[in-house]
């Protein structure tokens, strides 16, 4: 059975730095491209970034770019996101999930909807205070 596990989230003031971890358990994630995603209250999920099967390639929501930053260990079956100079618009719920396409990619771009992901965690609650 396929799980997924985000950790890492919690409550931090604006300015503040968390990193999320996204850990599999029955499923190799070496081979698929990962999303992190955002539900933030009364609002739709959005896609957050995204990180090809070999760390190749990343992209990121224009709200994030420049503070964020995705990134992958193979090895121990973990993705990772880095949260930098969080706002308090930055609160929501961060969930992973797995790109359902096979192998490696150059761009992970095409794999953003989240139509493109078969698998979710329960998602990780992060709270930026003001």
């Amino acid at each position: 059975q396929v799980q997924l596990v985000e950790s890492g989230g919690g409550l931090v003031q604006a300015g503040g730095s968390l990193r999320l971890s996204c850990t599999a358990s029955g499923f190799t994630l070496s081979h698929y491209t990962i999303g992190w995603f955002r539900q933030a209250p009364g609002k739709e999920r959005e896609g957050v970034s995204c990180i090809t099967s070999s760390g190749g390639n990343t992209d990121y929501a224009d709200s994030v770019k420049g503070r964020f930053t995705i990134s992958r260990n193979n090895a121990k079956n973990t993705v990772y996101l880095q949260m930098n100079s969080l706002k308090p618009e930055n609160t929501a719920v961060y969930y992973c999930a797995i790109g359902i396409s096979y192998g490696d990619y150059l761009s992970c771009v095409g794999q953003r909807a989240q139509s493109e992901h078969n698998y979710w965690g329960q998602g990780t609650q992060v709270t930026v205070s003001s």
